[in-house]
């Protein structure tokens, strides 16, 4: 009996203010990618070939994700069977070093499943804030969380106007990053959702005065999108709220398929930035999901450097 491979989906979130994107880096180069640190946590699983995390949806520098995918191989020693996917995960959660990234949910796939190109849509959420006009006046856990417009009131109307615009098949060459390693991919891409709506404001909001300022919510639903496309209609959508930009331009700039020209589809800055989901045929989104109390034993996993739980 040879050594037995299992492949998993691993769905895991971040706050993305510590990390040069989910991408892991590679030496000399300074920081890190969320992808190192659960390597890093995968090296303790036991596995006789090393651990790599195929991940799903590339997320910059400073973005966040309340959800996004990867899948990996387990290979376990003869005679092992593969670990059961919700210990898995607990055994993840144990052995990550950084308190900013939580694994969620881990499933069993086929050997032939592919993270990134197995997923059927992906959703995202770009937080933003009018009624101020420097990010000092926000309260402190808001400030790398959602990015201050400097205006004291959005046309709302006007920007869901201009949203409507770009649900639909299109070539989105208008709204996507001129330098990068994305000039290869495809243009048109099927916008299946962009919609403005009010959001709430963080969980300690009652303990400041946040009655001046107003959260926005803008979400955007695709199979998948360009470099920066997400950034770039946010900041299109903003100068339309503004009135910097009219609702038919960003229409004629989807008609024109032309590189991105305008001053007002600037890239708004990508810590307002959230991958809200992943979605995969058969396996739907996966939520936030509590944790099992983390009790690994020896006779669980078999593994004598699982250590005991944390109290």
């Amino acid at each position: 009996m040879g050594a037995r491979r299992a492949r998993y989906l691993v769905f895991f979130q971040y706050l993305g203010t510590d990390f040069r994107g989910v991408m892991a880096i590679k030496p000399p180069q300074a920081g890190s990618g969320v992808q190192n640190h659960l390597e890093r946590a995968a090296e303790r699983l036991g596995s006789e070939e090393p651990v790599g995390f195929t991940i799903s949806s590339r997320t910059d520098s400073g973005a966040h994700a309340l959800c996004n995918s990867a899948h990996i191989d387990v290979c376990r020693p003869e005679g092992r069977e593969p670990h059961a996917p919700d210990l898995l995960t607990r055994l993840l959660n144990h052995h990550l070093e950084h308190p900013a990234i939580r694994v969620l949910r881990t499933v069993r796939v086929a050997d032939d499943f592919h993270a990134r190109f197995s997923a059927t849509s992906r959703r995202y959420v770009y937080r933003l804030v009018s009624g101020c006009s420097h990010p000092r006046q926000l309260p402190v856990w808001e400030r790398k969380l959602c990015w201050v417009t400097r205006a004291t009131q959005l046309d709302v109307a006007a920007m869901r106007e201009a949203a409507g615009h770009l649900v639909g098949t299109h070539d989105f060459s208008a709204f996507r990053s001129t330098s990068g390693c994305d000039a290869w991919r495809n243009p048109v891409k099927t916008l299946v959702r962009a919609t403005v709506a009010p959001g709430p404001p963080g969980p300690l909001a009652r303990h400041s005065d946040c009655s001046r300022l107003q959260f926005w919510e803008l979400e955007f639903e695709s199979r998948s999108f360009l470099y920066k496309q997400v950034r770039r209609m946010t900041g299109a959508l903003v100068s339309v709220g503004q009135g910097l930009l009219h609702p038919q331009q960003v229409q004629e700039m989807l008609a024109s398929g032309a590189p991105p020209s305008q001053p007002y589809i600037r890239i708004v800055p990508a810590w307002g930035l959230f991958l809200k989901s992943v979605g995969y045929q058969g396996l739907g989104e996966a939520p936030p999901l509590p944790d099992p109390v983390l009790d690994i034993q020896p006779s669980m996993d078999g593994e004598s450097d699982a250590g005991p739980a944390p109290s």
